[in-house]
């Protein structure tokens, strides 16, 4: 575990090095801990962030984790510029600072004020702070970013970056339920009722919104254990299975009950008594992304559970008014049956020290050649197999 100096220390640390640098930044890089948390709620309150990089989701995944969680604020002219919840995690001997949430983290977007100023200086202003308050932490790896958000361009992307090997795909909502009907074939309808009906014929299907502590616990115990059936059959490792991602999952979807419109929200489809899919999503303001879902492989998988969930989650987002749905990252058959959107989110690799400069070009290169393979059908079909072979 890391030496954390002291919140009073940090905070003047950090403060006069952000001022040594640009006289219009202040710095708090602050490690997890309840005053951090409580500081970027109140950021937060200020700004347009991502789900992933909202309240909840920082305390849901930094909470207890010291000084490998850090919470870092830039201010400008005293008014919150940027934000970021991070996590320090080890590879080999290099410290990297990650989104929080690692890999279960997508469409990132930090915490942005109304004005960060050039972004070329709030990014100096940024790094300056990190360095000045922990010399540990070798590089910035902030990855599957959004390039804007709401109106407002992403500055982290002044810090040497690139496009991430995956896209994320989406279907806009605009033109009601009807028209996204249209998109990727016509028979969505038909399809949706026969299924409809061989769940009737299975003992009768209803659609389940985890809205207590207890339905949040089924939901989530039903999606481990069919997502774990799901990575067992590819061949892969299950990044769900260790106990502290449920544990974090679980605090997440418990405290975004407590509002009127949870960010986190969990949906099943229930066949016959029993959950056959599960989704779990956050909301931004006019969008809901699909988080992770997975479906039961069992006697009635050949019916598309998964897929009939989507429909109504689907369904229901355009009866609220959403723009968007979006399907999150990853190119996948049952996605295009819906999508017309295509995002290329941006994966920022910047070096804190000289090894981490080493190591970020390392990275921004492997990325490169991950992009470009997978533009390639028979490329990305061997890499998958490779993938399975190794074991992930």
């Amino acid at each position: 575990m890391v030496n954390v100096p002291s919140l009073a220390r940090q905070e003047a640390q950090a403060a006069a090095t952000v001022r040594a640098r640009g006289a219009a930044y202040r710095a708090r890089v602050l490690a997890a801990a309840p005053p951090a948390f409580a500081a970027y709620g109140e950021f937060c309150a200020q700004t347009v962030h991502s789900p992933t990089q909202g309240p909840l989701w920082a305390r849901a995944w930094l909470e207890g984790r010291g000084a490998e969680g850090l919470i870092v604020l830039l201010f400008r002219d005293g008014r919150p510029a940027l934000g970021l919840a991070l996590e320090v995690v080890r590879h080999g001997p290099v410290h990297i600072a990650r989104f929080a949430g690692g890999s279960h983290a997508n469409g990132n977007f930090p915490a942005l004020g109304a004005d960060t100023g050039e972004a070329g200086a709030a990014m100096a202003a940024l790094t300056a702070a990190i360095r000045a308050e922990r010399p540990d932490i070798d590089m910035l790896a902030l990855e599957r970013q959004r390039r804007s958000f709401e109106g407002l361009a992403n500055p982290t992307l002044a810090l040497p970056h690139t496009t991430s090997p995956n896209i994320a795909l989406s279907a806009d909502l605009s033109g009601g339920f009807e028209q996204a009907l249209e998109w990727g074939g016509k028979r969505k309808r038909r399809k949706h009722r026969a299924r409809a009906r061989k769940f009737e014929q299975a003992g009768g299907y209803r659609l389940v919104e985890a809205r207590t502590p207890a339905e949040v616990d089924a939901l989530l115990d039903a999606f481990f254990e069919m997502k774990h059936a799901r990575f067992v059959e590819w061949g892969l490792p299950d990044v769900f299975a260790p106990p502290q991602v449920q544990a974090r999952l679980r605090a997440l979807f418990h405290a975004a009950l407590d509002a009127d419109r949870p960010a986190f929200v969990l949906h099943g489809l229930e066949v016959g008594g029993r959950l056959r899919a599960v989704t779990g999503s956050s909301r931004t303001r006019d969008s809901i992304i699909c988080e992770f879902n997975a479906f039961a492989r069992d006697e009635l998988a050949n019916h598309s559970p998964g897929e009939f969930l989507f429909h109504e989650n689907v369904q229901a987002a355009c009866a609220e008014g959403l723009a968007i749905y979006d399907f999150s990252v990853g190119d996948e058959p049952y996605k295009r049956l819906w999508c017309n959107i295509e995002t290329q989110h941006a994966d920022v690799f910047a070096g804190l020290s000289r090894r981490g400069s080493l190591l970020a070009a390392g990275w921004r290169m492997l990325a490169r050649l991950k992009r470009r393979a997978k533009q390639h059908p028979a490329a990305a079909r061997l890499a998958r197999r490779a993938r399975r072979m190794l074991g992930g």
